[in-house]
């Protein structure tokens, strides 16, 4: 709290980038987590909350006749404009911001002071759910050509490996070491994917070492360039683009050209491309693969998490892709601090690196509707809790310096939490039977960008009313969850129908013996109260549930959805308030909107190396 000069500043206007006539008065607070605006409506007090965590810049602009305004932007790609009456306030919540934004030490983090209200065993199970020893096992190895080395197990050999990796049975702890000297960082080839349909296919991945490998070295390969541009063209390439994404009511015309203009489609076109030659390699040549890049620890885990989610329907289930970015880019050391800023530090080492290989996912659920079990919210929640520092998987650079932190006992996962709330995530055209589900996918693969879409669901969901606010996803998700309540009820009235019918059925013998009797002593008796008549069957339905108990009342009974019928599950994500965490809901679907040292990453090493081995 001592960085905070302004802890609360009234009659602050919140702008609507699209009109400023919809700007709405509150009080903005600044507390030692989040930024919150609350609105002054009396009715509403709508709530909007920023972690700070998530903000990516902050500008503040010539002072006008109504205020001095503050641009924040954030790393979820949310734009907040406001206005502050006094210049004075506007500076003090200015350089509070600046500070709170970038923390210097990781203790400073959301992560460390946010509580779920879990005690130890149900954190400790949380971190226990992805179990990456299980996830090699599924694969089938260790087996006779891959084992299992702890030749790192201090991390004598490699500081951003883990203590345990798989390796050629063949490479005794000598190879590993000497072949590790030769690699930049000390990064040696590591198994990251076994294909067990054809045994020694295997996807060896991290052999990284500036520049490329000698061919001349190696005996019966072919060596294969990949076209993928390095961190600085990346982040640059977002940059433009969300430029494109802040006009104000472009033309169709003017949007398009500054998004081709971007370039961002083509990277992304360029991961697919490398991920689909790995696994077409792999699953229709028969051969194994070695892919090399500058460190291995960008462009390499886009490259092999891509193709190992192509090749394994496994990855394409809610569970697997969780595993699947643990092993990749968690396990294999990605510097998470570095490319998404968590602490203070180079900006030009920042890159939309991990965002890149989410948007690849989504581009191939559009393709493969069905082959996903989970949804586009799914994505965007993890894209969201990368940047949030709300949980503790993706801080540091390395599994060595979480264990110093010891994030796990410190901490609570995102996975837990994501699992927790799978309903939230299923993707309703998923099915385990579908052709899509079983084996490999194969994408179109075409000489142009036409096949690849905008995302506005990640990168303009924050705006209100440019596109209609609900998917086709949530739709389908409301209507299976009223067909559900549907059904259930008509299987409660089937059960009230065929015990009526055996009551039935039961007084009709009781009837016919009274009447048997009543021959017998020549008289006729009338028993109303064994009469089953249509009216006292009319009279019983009254008390029947004609209704679902989500559907309200009589005259809501069609259904009617809005943003209102779709629920987020995620605490940081929720369309009201949050006292933990939050900002607007994610479920609006609409449009919105770096002088330092070169990194290692720098230079004009564009290319991703793949070695295809008979």
């Amino acid at each position: 709290m001592e960085h905070i000069r302004m802890p609360k500043v009234e009659n602050v206007r919140l702008l609507d980038r699209l009109s400023s006539r919809r700007a709405v008065v509150g009080t903005l607070y600044l507390t030692a987590t989040h930024v919150i605006f609350v609105e002054n409506g009396s009715e509403t007090r709508k709530e909007t909350w920023v972690l700070h965590s998530q903000i990516s810049s902050i500008e503040k602009q010539a002072t006008t006749a109504t205020g001095c305004p503050l641009l924040i932007r954030c790393k979820n790609f949310q734009v907040i404009q406001l206005v502050i009456p006094q210049e004075r306030d506007c500076h003090d919540v200015y350089i509070s911001l600046i500070r709170l934004a970038r923390p210097v030490k990781y203790e400073e983090l959301y992560c460390f002071s946010f509580n779920p209200k879990l005690d130890k065993e149900e954190r400790e199970q949380g971190w226990k759910l992805v179990d990456l020893n299980e996830e090699y096992n599924r694969m089938g190895v260790p087996n006779n050509y891959w084992q299992i080395s702890d030749v790192n197990r201090d991390y004598g050999v490699c500081d951003s490996y883990p203590t345990e990796v798989y390796v050629p049975k063949s490479a005794t702890a000598h190879i590993i070491v000497g072949s590790s000297k030769f690699r930049s960082r000390r990064r040696f080839p590591a198994l990251s994917y076994y294909c067990k349909g054809n045994n020694l296919n295997a996807m060896a991945n991290r052999a990284a070492g500036k520049g490329y490998e000698n061919e001349d070295n190696y005996s019966n390969i072919k060596f294969q360039f990949i076209g993928i541009e390095n961190i600085h063209v990346m982040r640059n390439s977002l940059q433009k683009m969300l430029e494109v994404c802040e006009l104000k009511s472009p033309s169709m015309s003017d949007f398009l050209w500054g998004l081709e203009n971007s370039g961002w489609l083509k990277h992304i076109k360029a991961i697919m491309d490398a991920g689909i030659f790995i696994a077409k390699a792999v699953a229709e040549e028969g051969v194994s693969v070695l892919v090399h890049c500058s460190d291995g620890w960008d462009r390499t885990a886009q490259v092999c998490s891509v193709a190992s989610l192509l090749l394994d329907p496994y990855y394409r289930t809610m569970k697997g892709f969780m595993v699947l970015i643990e092993k990749d880019w968690i396990s294999f050391g990605h510097k998470f601090n570095h490319r998404y800023g968590n602490l203070d530090g180079d900006p030009k080492e920042i890159s939309p690196v991990i965002d890149q290989f989410i948007e690849c996912i989504w581009q191939l659920m559009e393709q493969f509707p069905c082959a996903f079990e989970f949804n586009e919210r799914f994505l965007i929640h993890i894209q969201h809790h990368i940047y949030s520092c709300q949980f503790g998987n993706f801080l540091c650079n390395s599994q060595k310096e979480r264990r110093e932190l010891k994030i796990k006992e410190r901490t609570y996962s995102l996975w837990a939490h994501l699992w927790k709330n799978r309903a939230d995530y299923l993707n309703p055209l998923y099915r385990s039977d579908h052709s899509q589900t079983q084996g490999t996918l194969h994408p179109q693969i075409t000489p142009c960008n036409f096949l690849y879409k905008f995302w506005s669901g990640m990168y303009n969901r924050f705006e209100k009313g440019l596109h209609p606010r609900q998917s086709v996803t949530d739709y389908l998700m409301a209507v299976k969850e009223e067909t559900q309540q549907l059904e259930e009820e008509l299987k409660v009235l089937q059960e009230r129908l065929a015990n009526l019918q055996k009551s039935q059925s039961g007084d009709n013998k009781v009837k016919s013996k009274q009447q048997d009797r009543s021959k017998q002593t020549g008289l006729y008796t009338s028993n109303n109260s064994l009469a089953n008549t249509p009216q006292e069957y009319s009279n019983d339905l009254k008390s029947f549930p004609s209704r679902s108990p989500s559907q309200g009342d009589e005259e809501d009974s069609a259904l009617i959805l809005t943003q209102d019928n779709l629920k987020s599950s995620d605490p940081d994500l929720s369309a009201n308030s949050d006292q933990e965490s939050g900002v607007e809901d994610l479920s609006c679907r609409s449009p919105s909107g770096g002088g330092c040292l070169p990194s290692e990453d720098s230079g004009k090493d564009s290319d991703e190396a793949v070695f295809l081995a008979g």
